[in-house]
This record gives C-alpha cells, structure tokens and sequence, in this order.
C-alpha cells in the first residue's frame, strides 16, 4: 500500500528511543523530512545516522528540553526554519510516574501535567496555523490508559489530552486536519525495563495480556505512520490503544 507520504514533512517530540524513535523511522522509510526532537543530542544524532544508512532523508536535529517554559515556540521555530512547514506533528514527549501521595505537593501535579498535557497543547497549537492556511495536517498523540488502578498523577493529564483532542478535532476537521491519540499498553523500552523486571513481565504477559507479551515500538508505529497518511483522513477523534488487548472496557 502506498502511503502516500513521501515529501511530506513531520515534526516528532520524543524522538530520542522507544516509541517516538520508532515512529521517526517508520515516517522517514515512507521519505518523509524530519525534525526529531528530544533532549539527548547523541541519540538523536545516533537516530539520523539510522535513518540515513538506510535510504531516508536526514532530520533535523532540535534538542530540547520540553519541561522549559519557551521551548514550545522555540521548537517549532527551529522545525518550519528547517523544514518550510510542518505537515504532520507527533507528540510522543511525555512520561509515567509511580503511584502518588493524596498529600503530595502541587509541585508534582503541576510538573506532570505540564509534561503531558500543556506542552502538548502548546505546541500542537503552534504548528495548527500553517495546517489551516494548506488545508491539511495530521497531529498524532502518544498517550496513556484512562483506567487507573491506582492514583497516578499521569493519568488526569493523559485523559486530558484525550478531551482536548476530541474538542479539537471538531474544530479543524473543516480544514483537512486529522487529531488522535495512541494510548500504549506495555510496549518495550528503556523505562519498561527499568521499572519492570523480566519476571513481572513474564506473570503479566501470562495473565493480564491476551496476546501473551509486551509490545515492541514498531508494532505501534505502523499505526502512527498510518494516521500520519493522507488516506487515514477520515479517521479523526480517535482514542486508539495498542496493548495486545491489556485494556478491559470495551469503549
């Protein structure tokens, strides 16, 4: 299937490892132009000789630290400087926290919901002018379950963006302008590995996911370079889990 992607551009938050560099690679091997962004310069520098020795055109590089109050304008900036325009925006910045205190300090609410939420929003909004003025654009969020077992402080902040992207796919659809999200279930990375040991991983995968595993990062970033295509365009206000069945409500 032709995705119909190449000389489009994107712009990918997240981008050093995981899932946002599985993405960044599933988008350029479709030629798309990248500006990958994330704080390590040398993974991302790692992450365009990849894209590079295998065909695709090299990114540009942003290294950025979200968590700064003027990285947002900053980012984009740096990714329409580069790139002319930003066609499609994936949000995969963000992180999990362990389970919090009812009397935890606001200092931790507000840092996760900045991290997750307000910076998602502020950069999505930054790139939405151009989309409108071309009559087209994709904006793909990587988010979490809205089915908490315990009290995270990343869960609020993860249905938030879910609320704010269902209002504002109402809005820009008019436009040709496409807003999802990809809740992952257990999909390998560096932090699954480091907060879950290889035992806990084995019981769960036996009892909780019916496909019997966790995930790998490729295995959700054909669904992202998927939405990112302009045959998706009719796929908009999505919530879109991919956790091998983890999730138990229907809806």
């Amino acid at each position: 299937m032709d995705l119909q992607l190449r000389e489009k551009t994107a712009l990918v938050t997240g981008a050093s490892m995981g899932i946002g560099r599985a993405i960044a690679k599933g988008l350029a091997a479709e030629g798309v132009k990248l500006c990958i962004a994330a704080r390590r310069r040398n993974l991302l520098e790692d992450l365009s000789n990849e894209i590079v020795a295998t065909g695709g055109p090299a990114p540009v590089l942003a290294v950025v630290d979200l968590m700064e109050e003027s990285a947002p304008p900053r980012l984009v900036a740096t990714a329409l400087d580069a790139l002319g325009q930003v066609d499609i925006l994936v949000n995969c910045a963000g992180g999990s926290r362990p389970p919090i205190a009812i009397d935890a300090p606001e200092e931790e609410w507000n840092h996760v919901m900045t991290l997750n939420f307000i910076r998602v929003r502020q950069v999505t909004h930054s790139v939405l002018p151009g989309m409108i003025q071309r009559r087209w654009g994709r904006i793909i969020n990587i988010t979490g379950k809205s089915e908490p077992e315990r009290l995270l402080s990343a869960t609020p902040a993860k249905a938030a963006v879910h609320a704010w992207a269902k209002g504002l796919s109402r809005e820009v659809g008019k436009h040709g302008i496409t807003v999802n999200c990809i809740p992952p279930g257990r999909i390998m990375s560096e932090q699954i590995r480091r907060k879950y040991s290889e035992d806990y991983r084995a019981t769960q995968s036996a009892q909780e996911i019916p496909v019997g595993r966790y995930g790998e990062p490729e295995e959700l970033a054909c669904l992202a370079v998927f939405l990112a295509s302009p045959i998706a365009r009719y796929i908009t206000g999505a919530v879109l889990p991919v956790d091998g069945g983890l999730r138990r409500y229907a809806f």
